[in-house]
């Protein structure tokens, strides 16, 4: 049987860009080769696209060091030209008119025809200019299936000030919050520190609206912190979410993780739970320090697994996601004898979340029967099954 010709494109411009470099070299690692065509398109942090050999160069090395992140060095992968169809994989940026006369729409295709010999991308980049939308806006133009979520799903999923209102127009209980805008800060940090005091209590959670792996984020406990964290998160975007502490001054939340995989009929992994070795989960935390504990299946009641999962499912179905999507969530404090149910808040959805073989998303599904190389396996089909099911739509009169 003719093996299915997969890219899997890694890298890119975001501060989570040595994140992705692990993800795709436990991808590479674990793909069935009796199956699949395997072709490496890297990007660097800044922002040149590579094939093949220049590609494999910004992976971690097989020298068994693969758990230390590191940026693949740019003047060590030189750019590689426009290779002719049928021999090595490239995306290249999208030619001028001038040079391929036509629409953009059959410029950029006659463009992927000539340099993209694949059946399908498994996109394994993380943060911004990757899971935002752009590169699935290229890839749609291209009419090139992909695995994870569309245009509209990756933005929404990415944007957490989009994302909040998304869930609060399906009636998803999130945390008390507050979105500033970076110009408004500028212009008045008194007013907007009124603003928000006036909103929220201390501690608080200071976020840039569109980043992942907790990059700018830090919890402020008093004025004086407030300010330093929004000029933090303000140096990563254009927009900042403050949101209430869950459990407050005395107590901190539980922070829960759902793995949800499928299109128009998503499932649950079983329920994660992440006991950060900081204060909260942050990238240091994440990705540098040791001691934080993935615990799964988290220790909840029936009643508690069930909502969260029913919810991480709801979360999906609003943002329009599909592929996958880890859901994560933050418990108020309280006792399982306690006979007042304990809140349960959405935090976020994530839908490109890290994918090395330990990653939580990968672990979760393990945990619910579905190995690595097998979730990898439905990823791609998900992929291809949307992919032929929007070919159904009429784009004529």
């Amino acid at each position: 049987m003719k093996k299915l010709r997969v890219g899997i494109l890694f890298g890119g411009r975001s501060g989570e860009h040595e994140v992705s470099l692990l993800s795709a070299a436990s991808v590479l690692e674990a793909m069935d080769r009796s199956k699949y065509d395997v072709h490496l398109i890297g990007i660097t942090k800044d922002g040149r696209w590579l094939t093949a050999k220049d590609a494999a160069h910004l992976l971690p090395s097989c020298t068994g060091e693969t758990h230390h992140l590191r940026a693949g060095d740019p003047e060590a992968t030189p750019g590689a030209a426009l290779l002719e169809h049928g021999t090595e994989v490239l995306v290249p940026p999208v030619p001028s008119l001038a040079e391929y006369p036509g629409s953009a729409l059959s410029t950029l295709r006659a463009s992927a025809e000539k340099s993209l010999n694949v059946d399908v991308i498994f996109p394994v980049l993380h943060g911004t200019f990757g899971e935002d939308g752009t590169v699935q806006g290229l890839l749609e133009l291209a009419d090139i299936a992909y695995v994870g979520s569309g245009v509209l799903g990756s933005s929404a999923g990415m944007d957490k000030d989009v994302m909040k209102r998304l869930f609060a127009a399906a009636k998803l209980p999130i945390p008390k919050h507050v979105t500033l805008l970076r110009g408004d800060w500028q212009k008045n940090p008194r007013r907007s520190i009124q603003r928000i005091e006036a909103a929220l209590r201390y501690p608080m959670f200071v976020k840039p609206a569109n980043l992942g792996s907790s990059v700018g984020i830090s919890k402020a406990h008093d004025r004086k912190g407030l300010g330093v964290a929004i000029d933090l998160a303000a140096s990563y975007d254009r927009k900042i979410v403050i949101e209430v502490s869950i459990g407050g001054k005395r107590a901190k939340a539980r922070e829960l993780e759902v793995a949800v995989l499928g299109n128009d009929a998503p499932e649950a992994s079983v329920v994660g739970e992440v006991i950060p070795c900081k204060e909260f989960y942050d990238y240091e935390a994440k990705y540098l320090s040791e001691g934080s504990q993935l615990i799964i299946p988290a220790k909840l009641t029936k009643a508690e697994t069930k909502r969260v999962r029913q919810m991480a499912i709801d979360a999906f179905r609003a943002c329009d996601l599909s592929g996958m999507a880890r859901v994560d969530f933050l418990m108020g404090p309280g006792s399982p004898s306690d006979p007042r149910p304990r809140k349960i808040f959405l935090n976020e959805v994530n839908t490109l979340p890290g994918f090395t073989a330990i990653s939580m998303y990968p672990k979760l599904w393990q945990a619910s029967g579905l190995p690595y190389s097998q979730l990898i396996d439905r990823l791609i089909q998900l992929a291809l099954e949307r992919h032929e099911e929007k070919k159904s739509n009429r784009y004529d009169l």
